[in-house]
């Protein structure tokens, strides 16, 4: 098989012909004479799986079958040309797995895909089947598949359908499979037996429900979805709804492009160049020879090309059969031609390429000669239409197309044959509509277009076409451009029904806390929108945002990309288009998770972690932080009944969402979600306290989610810290403000003094280096360096504060540093408050409403502390602190430290108390576990077994 930068010439005894018998029942039955065929060829073998070719091979390593995944014992295999399956001669009989050349023909909804880099992982390519390592190597953010950069161009759009985009519609939503990249204890949901393999590309998996099977066992499998064991969390796509038209599922699932490599831009150089040296003098010695072939007009005005070995004295037709399995075309070879590029010479099916000559070997040291496919001018076919509404009788049709057939009478010959489903679809959407008879056009043509779909991988094109348009000479400019595009074009018919547009763009980084008609006046004046398209819904004065809804996609469009090249007060604006939750369709038992991750967290876990929740759930409830998810995430569930939410990241990030949740709370529904852990952080002192562990360490994404759901709500409490600044005399007096007050909330704890300032050096050294600070072993270890630079460290704070607790003067002992808690964990997971039972105090709750008030005398104390072999010094217990700082001093709240100037400082209890989510004791049911038998594995676990 000839790949696109790989070479792999293609065998021309493979090459030279093809039995009826194997043939692809989606394309007419191949006639040759006997006079055609070379001699020596080898026999092609039967399958019942369309667009294969297989020919036995002799096997000189071990194998495996890419269809049950046992290993194939003996000397014989039977191996595709195209996609290089390869399988037991008894699998032939049973094969389900389709060539990748009618992929295409699959497809139920087309949905582009999002590529993003796969690293070193090792998976298999979905395309052709062999190993993706190395940096070349892409795969879907979305969905699991896995290519080369050079087969990502025979990819198409089979993503998951994750929302309605209110054009081709589903009736259900059925199982999505994806073959291969199993984990290898994955079992057969029909036979129970092993399915899963590292040694090859076998297997299937949903990518909704997990459940894995065989690719001859997978088609038995009921063919309604469950979505499996995360049913209960997970937003289903009916639920969701986008309009979004041409805006690229990176912009629709709000993904950093920086993460996807542009596809085309590997169409505009020739990657087979490179490879050509090495593989050219073996082809010479062979007694082969390369030919640069283009599948049409595009191909040669971007110079893409696909390199095809053959023998020197080859017949066309074996020629045109070769260039065919090499762009993945399931077409017949004589249906199409070779021209080749520069002269106008044309090889007839008689002819034979046999170039021994000087001009030959000038032409190999260029790459070979250029030659063009192009298709026989045809004078009608059969065209293929699909239904564009929920269906359930066939899902296509076939009609003939002739010279002066018009969109117009292929619709009429359509609608014929589909007339009971058309009539079964009217009804239903008068039903749904409220409408009392059917009168409005009585399903006639005119209520119907023909649409054409250009299912490229990375982005769907959808035209419709005018009545009067030629569908013949639609077909021959399409294939004149690129076979490959009119290989992955479709065509449907779909109802003329007025969809009202709706576009949600949240555009942020505007200057915060103005009012509503400041803000219209500043949109108006920085993006010029049409008033008479736009209408602002929402905004979020707190957060500097507001939310255009605009009824126009090219409108949308031009804001969208506008907005992201606009600065205010010397800050770029960010958009981001927002998917609406149709709340009404939830079920009763569903409370969908909200995901934030933060990837800044956790050096690259937290990359890890976005990537596999996307895969797990809808990825419309998982949001990334670093680009404006928080606030577009609890937008877009304003109007969920109720919700849950799991926070990603460490201890500052936690305190991050806590806030503008707090901000926005409002203006939601569910006003106080539950709210979950995965601590990515350094410390992670409340994830301790709530069970969720000292840090991610690669657990299970599937295992995370399923904790999530069966963990139990406890209530914490929330402090408010006012920092009143003010020039403090010798006495004590006031003497005015230094600065305007300054109020912050707490979750954990609030220090003073050493622990601060610790805090602070730390701080100071991850921002002038942070790349540095990438694991949380590094982190600690730079603790522990500025720790002992302050073991000498000394400064009596009893002679710098006044503590009020309760409205109690506390006299204070001689400490370094001074310590509030909240939580019953401080420093990375450290007992501060101690064991030690005191009649004076009361045993410390997350949940009781007071403060717990600690001293520590230095750095060694501090130690004593961290190992277990001390606690700090207890001086208070209340729920009110009024605290006054005569000299600046570090302070930190939550491990975000500053230098605070002399004043007051009052600590106070922050409103209604947060509800947190804590992992419950008890091992994951046994349902739980049975779903997770190989079954619902997620990508980032079967990662740690292949690296």
């Amino acid at each position: 098989m000839a790949d696109s930068g790989r070479i792999g010439p293609a065998d021309p005894e493979a090459a030279a012909g093809r039995s009826e018998s194997s043939e692809s029942p989606l394309a007419v039955r191949r006639r040759r004479s006997p006079g055609l065929r070379s001699p020596g060829l080898r026999s092609r073998h039967q399958s019942s799986a369309p667009g294969h070719c297989f020919r036995r091979v002799t096997l000189t390593k071990p194998t495996f079958c890419h269809s049950c995944s046992d290993f194939i014992w003996g000397l014989v295999g039977f191996l595709c040309e195209v996609c290089n399956f390869m399988c037991h001669e008894k699998c032939l009989k049973t094969l389900r797995s389709v060539c990748s050349c009618v992929t295409a023909c699959e497809v139920r909804v087309p949905v582009a895909h999002c590529f993003g880099p796969a690293g070193q992982k090792k998976r298999f390519c979905c395309v052709c089947r062999k190993h993706t390592e190395g940096n070349t190597a892409l795969r879907c953010e979305v969905c699991e598949l896995h290519v080369h950069a050079d087969c990502a161009t025979f990819t198409c759009a089979d993503c998951r359908r994750c929302h309605l985009d209110g054009t081709l519609e589903q009736d259900t939503v059925p199982h999505h499979w994806r073959e291969g990249n199993l984990a290898s204890a994955a079992r057969c949901e029909v036979c129970r037996r092993s399915c899963g393999s590292s040694d090859v590309l076998a297997g299937m998996r949903c990518e909704w429900c997990g459940i894995t099977s065989h690719a001859a066992c997978y088609l038995s499998v009921p063919p309604g979805c469950t979505v499996g064991r995360l049913h209960g969390m997970l937003l289903h796509p009916a639920c969701v709804q986008l309009h979004s038209r041409n805006f690229s599922k990176m912009h629709c699932y709000r993904i950093t492009e920086s993460c996807s490599p542009e596809l085309d831009n590997s169409d505009d150089v020739d990657p087979p160049a490179v490879g050509c040296k090495d593989v050219q003098p073996a082809a010479a010695e062979s007694g082969k020879q390369f030919l640069k072939v283009f599948d049409g007009d595009d191909a040669v005005k971007r110079s893409y090309f696909r390199l095809v070995s053959i023998f020197r004295a080859t017949r066309n037709e074996e020629v045109v059969e070769a260039a065919l399995r090499a762009f993945y075309l399931p077409d017949e070879p004589q249906d199409f031609e070779l021209h080749e590029i520069g002269g106008l010479q044309r090889l007839h099916s008689d002819d034979i390429l046999n170039r021994n000559g000087p001009d030959n070997r000038s032409s190999q040291k260029d790459g070979g000669d250029a030659w063009l496919l192009r298709p026989k001018p045809r004078g009608a076919e059969v065209l293929q239409v699909y239904a564009g509404w929920p269906r359930s009788g066939a899902a296509s049709v076939r009609v003939s197309v002739s010279k002066d057939a018009t969109a117009a009478s292929v619709l009429t010959e359509v609608l014929r044959q589909l007339d009971r489903q058309v009539h079964i679809f009217y009804t239903s959407w008068a039903i749904n509509e409220q409408l009392t008879s059917l009168s409005f056009q009585e399903e006639d043509e005119s209520s119907f277009s023909l649409l054409e779909v250009f299912m490229s991988s990375k982005q769907v094109q959808r035209q419709t076409l005018t009545p009067q348009e030629k569908i013949l000479d639609k077909l021959q400019e399409i294939r004149k451009l690129s076979l490959r595009q009119m290989n992955q074009t479709r065509f449907y018919v779909v109802a003329n029904r007025k969809r009202a547009v709706q576009v949600d763009l949240l555009i942020g980084g505007l200057p915060p806390l103005l009012a509503r008609e400041e803000y219209a006046q500043l949109i108006q004046e920085q993006l010029t929108i049409k008033s008479h398209l736009v209408t602002i819904t929402h905004f979020y004065p707190s957060q500097g945002a507001v939310v255009l809804q605009v009824s126009c996609f090219s409108e949308a469009e031009r804001i969208y990309m506008l907005a992201k090249d606009t600065s205010v007060n010397n800050k770029t604006l960010t958009s981001l288009v927002v998917p609406e939750i149709l709340h009404n369709k939830l079920a009763a038992d569903v409370c969908p998770l909200l995901v934030f991750v933060n990837p800044r967290s956790g050096g690259l876990k937290g990359r890890e972690l976005l990537y596999s929740f996307r895969k797990l759930l809808n990825p419309h409830q998982v949001f990334d932080m670093s680009t404006g998810g928080l606030l577009a995430g609890l937008h877009t569930f304003r109007e969920v009944p109720r919700f849950r939410v799991l926070v990603c990241g460490g201890d500052g990030t936690l305190g991050w969402v806590l806030g503008v949740l707090e901000a926005v709370r409002h203006k939601l529904v569910c006003r106080e979600p539950p709210i979950g852990i995965v601590p990515l952080g350094t410390g992670n002192d409340l994830a301790r306290i709530l069970r969720w562990g000292p840090g991610y360490s690669s657990e299970d994404p599937h295992h995370i989610l399923v904790s999530v759901d069966e963990a139990d709500e406890v209530l914490m409490d929330r402090w408010t810290i006012l920092l009143d600044a003010q020039d403090m005399s010798e006495d004590g007096q006031d003497n005015g403000f230094l600065e305007p007050p300054k109020i912050v909330q707490m979750n954990n704890y609030f220090g003073l003094g050493i622990d601060a300032e610790l805090s602070l050096d730390f701080h100071t050294a991850r921002e002038d280096e942070p790349d540095k600070f990438r694991s949380r072993f590094h982190n600690k270890g730079v603790y522990v360096k500025v720790g002992l630079q302050k073991i000498i460290y000394t400064r009596s704070l009893h002679n710098e504060l006044q503590l009020q607790v309760d409205s109690q003067n506390v006299p204070l002992p001689n400490i370094e540093g001074l310590i509030f808690l909240n939580i019953p964990s401080w420093g990375s997971g450290a007992d501060l408050w101690g064991t030690e039972v005191d009649g004076r105090y009361g045993r410390p709750s997350i949940d009781d409403g007071l403060l717990e008030v600690v001293g520590v005398t230095g750095v060694v104390h501090m130690g004593q502390v961290q190992s277990g072999l001390r606690s700090g010094i207890r001086i208070a217990q209340g729920n009110y602190i009024r605290l006054t700082v005569s000299k600046p001093i570090p302070v930190q709240v939550d491990g975000e430290p500053w230098i605070q100037p002399p004043g007051h400082i009052i600590i106070s209890a922050a409103g209604p108390k947060v509800r947190m989510l804590r992992k419950s004791r008890q091992k994951q049911k046994k349902s739980s576990a049975g779903a997770k038998d190989a079954r619902s594995e997620s990508p980032s676990s079967r990662d740690a077994g292949h690296s």
